[in-house]
């Protein structure tokens, strides 16, 4: 068993000095996990299962952390405000925003740190949420995203563990390189992401000043039921302003609440912040006709055309902190006629945990509060619970009935799609991890270049396994060889093992 072990910590790139004591991965139950890395789909790019007890465990166990700060996205800064369609997008969806030119929707945006705690300086090294709902007269749609346009992981079974090791240590309560690098160490897809973070992007200057992103891959479906694979991007009319780390340190020495004071006081000046909202679209056939996997959280889809469909303004501040930006709940889950999940595995995942920890956090009758409420009249049996603020009358709570007229929609019915394949617990294929990580690199100016790899250095330089360093080392040399060769003189790496394990 010890000889197996050492062969284990060799083959992970790990010091063989480790002693290590094999045990094997449960469930809360006690039952053995077979699988911790994949999601159970149906076939390769079906659907994630709700079979699958270990994905929704983890979920529901990670949602539960924290009481009653959000586990991430904890400290953020919100803002009420318009969106106006520039065009009639009623071709691609039967989505209410788009229906035609000028059509309004009030939008409420909670803008966000992902990782740091509620009280955290808004200078620190961080993707930064960017979430919007939309109150349409077909029920409200939540598009939750981020400043930057991909995602660390491809799959919602290795959130919790991601984030565990993002957050300060359960031994000491430090945040520490030495433990989120060993979990990206094992993540080769996490390389695009790492360079966006690491990069001044990293530290955006204000939330005025930065895009948004859905990041996920999502369905539109039109009048007719045609089904087209989108994605969204929120691009800032006040352009993109980031900060070099010399650049954070002054800003952080004045005031660390930056970002939540320009945004308040830019609004209360009358000067409103304005994006414009753009789509891209993938024809259902055309979605295998790519070299990587469209349905990827870790890829942009560079290759594609965008349209313009609106320009969202900011133009009221809340009233009370508490009771619209700390209690507004975001969740992919909030979908409205004519927008669907796609199949990407992260998504799947995210539209059960975000609405179960809204749940948890808020409680069940969460969206009867004001910031959270549809602008619409909301008609089912869901009942009771704490903090039930709804007026039901009579005696029928469910459906059908025949003493009740409350029916379907049969136009809200959720669309059809071919499976193939064999349920299954693998990864996706077409990873690619590294391309698009070289090609964000090498679109980067000298300054940005420097800028990274110190970024990037004064992080994994304090990393002490040499296994874990020279492998995360190896991920960007793969990605592009002048970045892994920068990175790692900067860290005083050893370039033969990198390109060693760059070959393997």
């Amino acid at each position: 068993m010890q000889l197996k072990q050492k062969a284990l910590a060799i083959a992970l790139g790990l010091a063989t000095t480790l002693n290590v004591s094999a045990q094997t991965l449960t469930r809360d139950n006690g039952a053995n996990v077979g699988d911790n890395q994949n999601s159970v789909t149906a076939g390769s790019n079906g659907s994630v299962l709700l079979q699958d007890v270990q994905l929704i465990q983890k979920l529901q166990r990670f949602a539960r952390e924290r009481i009653p700060e959000r586990v991430v996205h904890a400290r953020g800064a919100g803002a009420h405000g318009i969106f106006v369609a520039s065009t009639d997008f009623s071709e691609i969806t039967a989505a209410a925003p788009f229906a035609f030119s000028g059509k309004e929707t009030p939008v409420f945006v909670r803008f966000s740190s992902v990782i740091h705690g509620k009280g955290s300086p808004e200078t620190l090294r961080d993707p930064r949420g960017f979430a919007t709902k939309f109150y349409t007269d077909e029920g409200n749609w939540d598009l939750v995203g981020n400043n930057l346009p991909v995602f660390f992981i491809r799959d919602a079974i290795k959130f919790p563990d991601m984030v565990h090791s993002l957050k300060p240590s359960p031994v000491n309560n430090i945040q520490d390189p030495n433990r989120f690098f060993d979990f990206f160490s094992h993540e080769a897809g996490a390389t695009h992401m790492l360079t966006w973070v690491f990069s001044d992007y990293g530290t955006p200057a204000s939330y005025r000043e930065m895009d948004g992103f859905g990041v996920h891959a999502y369905k539109m479906i039109n009048a007719e039921g045609e089904i087209r694979y989108v994605k969204f991007q929120w691009k800032s009319q006040q352009g993109i302003k980031n900060l070099s780390s010399q650049q954070v340190a002054d800003v952080q020495s004045n005031d660390f609440q930056h970002m939540t004071r320009d945004l308040h006081d830019n609004i209360e000046q009358g000067n409103y912040p304005q994006w414009d909202l753009y789509i891209k679209v993938i024809e259902s056939d055309k979605l295998n006709d790519f070299d990587y996997n469209p349905l990827d959280a870790t890829k942009m889809w560079l290759d594609v055309a965008e349209t313009k469909v609106g320009t969202m303004t900011l133009n009221r501040n809340p009233d009370n902190f508490f009771q619209e930006t700390e209690q507004v709940a975001m969740a992919p889950a909030n979908l409205i006629t004519g927008i669907e999940p796609s199949e990407d595995r992260l998504l799947q995942g995210r539209v059960f945990s975000y609405a179960d920890t809204q749940m948890y956090r808020l409680g069940a009758n969460h969206q009867q509060l004001p910031i959270n409420q549809p602008k619409q009249q909301v008609t089912n049996y869901n009942q009771d619970g704490v903090a039930n603020h709804g007026n039901t009358h009579g005696e029928i709570n469910y459906q059908p009935s025949r003493h009740s007229q409350v029916a379907e929609d049969t136009k809200a019915r959720h669309s059809n799609a071919t499976l193939s394949g064999q349920v299954q617990q693998a990864s996706i294929d077409k990873q690619m991890n590294f391309a698009q990580a070289g090609e964000l690199y090498r679109s980067f100016s000298e300054q940005e270049k420097r800028n990274l790899i110190a970024n990037f250095a004064a992080d994994l330089g304090a990393v002490k396994d040499s296994g874990v360093k020279h492998t995360i080392l190896s991920f960007t040399y793969r990605a592009d060889a002048d970045y892994g060769k920068r990175l790692t003189q900067a860290v005083d790496g050893d370039l033969a093992k990198v390109k060693k394990l760059a070959a393997q």
